[in-house]
């Protein structure tokens, strides 16, 4: 997916877990003498990190509401939180920045928690210790909450066999005045279309503007397979101009059985009249420096490099690659005016083709970088029979737009920041580590 060229939320593996609310953990659950049972120590964890998906009408292949449904797949369950395949959160929490929001990661001590509930039998425990249900919003209801504007793209067919296919869709956008976008999210209607959907690209563009194949338009929002809606910082946003019209960039591909794509966009917009203090970038980065070469049966290392011209604020964090995508890391090469190099690595995360997460910044911790600051993408593609995802690991796979071709780059999203603001939020942060050290330690 480029976007100088054109969910199905693919829910392969046999448990997942992704939430949202925050729900403590019973302390008895640490690996101590205590029995530990669903009703007290593991019901408040599947809430959390579970019952997001996994409930009646989502697309989670299984209900973990009560002890009846979640008995049979206790097993599956360990496996997959031990591994931490499970729930889909892959940012490696033991290298930079691990401070996110909407973080649904299990703790070491909910993992203690539920390995030792399996080992132990799965016992139900006391009915009585059960918490109360967690309320949800009706299911494959939106993630920003109720949109102020919903565009509809026109449905597509798709063949049940046949080559990838490319192209746009359009859709007015049915607005009077300008206004900026606040939280923004690109969702497939139905199961189907789930299926169907590799990528989509959305922009606003004027009528009779170039395509968007070739950079034409703004730019709005990126969809994948799992991708998790975009809510911007407070104070951010991004402008949606009156007149326009919204393009789909699309890239679908057939899946055995006739299916239509349906694509809709929703928005949450700031009132009318409001312009935030700051634009909020999003962008496809650090693309390889040459083109990909992966061999076959190898796992081979690509690096790629963006300079960014402005200081900025970086607020989000989101791997693309396709299905020999194994790692990717964000490293920060900063300006020097001397021979040393000064490199920060902030991030690295594990890929998984089923889950193209955003990994948003907490607001204290969101990188501040300045003018002439580099992004390095180091990233590994895994070719080799290792990979259960490689669709033939004795030939040789290189860049393209298909499914079965490979690519790799970030999508960054930041602000930009005057010389001063930059100065001054350096600054305050330097001052909110220094109070956050306790005394007597430097």
């Amino acid at each position: 997916m480029r976007m100088t060229k054109s969910l199905s939320c693919c829910v392969v593996a046999v448990v997942a877990l992704a939430g949202a609310l925050c729900i403590p953990v019973n302390s008895s659950a640490q690996t101590t003498g205590v029995e530990v049972t669903f009703t007290k120590d593991v019901a408040p964890i599947l809430q959390r990190s579970c019952q997001g998906c996994h409930r009646a009408g989502e697309l989670a292949p299984m209900s973990l509401g009560s002890y009846q449904e979640v008995r049979p797949w206790a097993r599956s369950i360990k496996a997959k939180v031990a591994s931490r395949a499970m729930p889909p959160w892959h940012v490696d929490q033991t290298i930079g920045i691990t401070k996110f929001k909407d973080d649904p990661a299990l703790s070491d001590r909910e993992i203690e928690t539920i390995v030792k509930w399996v080992d132990a039998g799965a016992p139900q425990g006391n009915p009585a210790d059960l918490p109360a249900p967690r309320q949800f919003t009706e299911a494959g209801a939106w993630q920003i909450g109720t949109p102020d504007l919903i565009i509809k793209f026109p449905a597509y067919a798709v063949a049940a066999a046949g080559p990838d296919l490319f192209g746009e869709l359009l859709a007015d956008i049915p607005i009077d005045e300008d206004r900026y976008i606040k939280a923004i999210q690109t969702r497939s209607v139905t199961r189907s279309s789930h299926k169907v959907v590799h990528h989509a690209l959305s922009y606003s563009a004027d009528r009779g503007e170039g395509s968007t194949m070739g950079d034409g338009g703004q730019f709005l929002v990126e969809y994948a397979q799992g991708k998790n809606a975009e809510v911007y910082p407070e104070g951010t946003g991004v402008l949606l101009k009156k007149g326009q019209q919204a393009r789909l960039s699309y890239h679908f591909h057939s899946i055995g059985e006739e299916a239509k794509a349906e694509v809709e966009l929703g928005l949450v917009l700031y009132p009318k009249g409001y312009a935030p203090k700051h634009i909020r970038w999003s962008r496809q980065l650090a693309q390889p420096t040459t083109p990909l070469d992966i061999p076959a049966g190898t796992v081979a290392r690509s690096d790629g490099y963006t300079i960014l011209h402005k200081p900025a604020r970086l607020i989000s964090f989101q791997p693309h690659m396709h299905n020999l995508g194994k790692r990717q890391c964000l490293e920060l090469i900063y300006p020097t005016s001397g021979t040393r190099t000064t490199t920060e690595l902030i991030n690295c995360a594990d890929f998984n083709n089923n889950w193209h997460l955003t990994y948003n910044y907490a607001d204290d911790v969101q990188p501040l970088v300045p003018a002439g600051t580099i992004l390095h993408n180091i990233q590994w593609h895994d070719n080799s029979a290792a990979n259960p995802r490689a669709l033939d690991p004795k030939n040789w796979v290189g860049d393209g737009q298909r499914t079965i071709d490979e690519m790799g780059f970030f999508w960054i999203g930041w602000v930009e920041l005057t010389e001063e603001e930059y100065k001054t939020q350096l600054a305050e942060r330097k001052a909110a580590q220094r109070m956050a050290v306790p005394s007597g330690r430097q």
